[in-house]
C-alpha cells in the first residue's frame, strides 16, 4: 500500500522511534520505584509515554500518592538516563537507513519530540544523527504539546511543507493523535505500545521496523 500523496517532508518522532530510549526509561523507572519500595505498573508508564514532561509528571504523581518523595525519584531516574545516552543509546533498526533514502532524495526531515532540546542532542548527538536533521522542534518551541498537533505544525512550518504533504512517524498513541490532528500522514512504528483499533483508525498504516517505511513511500 503506498501513500495517498507525495510526501514533501517527513516528521519523525525521538524516544521510542528513532532510538531506544522509551525501553531505558521505562527500566530505569521501574528499578528506582522498586528502591524507593514503591511499583510503577507498566500500563501507568504506557500513559506517561508521548506527553510534555509536567504532564507526564502528574500521571506518576497521582500514582504514587501522598507522601512519595518524586523528586528524589525523577532525580535518580533522570541520572540512569543521562547516564545511558552517555554510553551510547541503540538506534532504532532502518533509521539510518531511512534518512540516507530520504536525503538523496532531497526531502527535508524534522524530529518533532516532547523532550527539551538538551536532551534531543544528548540523546541523538552520540549517534551523529542530531546533525542530520533540517530541524528539531522540541518543548518550548510550541504552545501544547502531543496529543496537541502543536509540535507537529511547527515542524511543517519550519520545513516549508503543507501539513498534508507530511508524513510523521510515531511510536505512541499520543504521538499518532498530535500528528493525525496536524493533518498529516500517519505511520505508527509500535515500540512499547501496540496499536490499538483506534489508533489503527488514525495511521496510514502500522508497520514493525522503519525499514518498511521506503517501501510505502514508494
Amino acid at each position: 500500500m503506498l501513500l495517498p500523496r507525495p510526501v514533501r517532508a517527513v516528521v519523525f518522532d525521538m524516544d521510542g522511534l528513532l532510538v531506544d530510549t522509551e525501553v531505558v526509561v521505562r527500566d530505569a523507572m521501574i528499578s528506582v520505584a522498586a528502591a524507593m519500595g514503591a511499583t510503577l505498573p507498566e500500563a501507568t508508564i504506557h500513559r506517561m509515554i508521548g506527553l510534555p514532561r509536567a504532564e507526564s509528571d502528574e500521571v506518576a504523581i497521582a500514582h504514587f500518592g501522598l507522601g512519595f518523595d518524586y523528586v528524589a525519584f525523577t532525580k535518580a531516574v533522570d541520572e540512569g538516563v543521562d547516564a545511558a545516552c552517555e554510553a551510547g543509546i541503540a538506534v532504532k533498526a532502518g533509521a539510518c537507513e531511512l534518512l540516507d533514502a530520504l536525503e538523496a532524495r532531497g526531502v527535508p526531515t524534522a524530529v518533532a519530540t516532547s523532550s527539551g532540546h538538551p536532551a534531543v542532542r544528548r540523546t541523538l548527538g552520540p549517534s551523529g544523527l542530531f546533525e542530520r536533521f533540517h530541524s528539531i522542534v522540541a518543548a518550548g518551541d510550541y504552545a501544547r504539546g502531543k496529543p496537541a498537533p502543536d509540535p507537529f505544525l511547527v515542524a511543517a512550518a519550519r520545513l516549508g511543507a503543507a501539513p498534508a504533504d507530511c508524513l510523521a512517524l510515531e511510536d505512541s498513541h499520543n504521538g499518532v493523535r498530535a500528528a493525525h490532528a496536524a493533518g498529516m500522514m500517519t505511520i505508527m512504528v509500535p515500540d512499547l505500545m501496540a496499536a490499538t483499533d483506534d489508533i489503527r483508525a488514525r495511521c496510514h498504516a502500522v508497520v514493525e521496523t522503519l525499514h518498511e517505511v521506503l517501501e510505502l513511500i514508494g
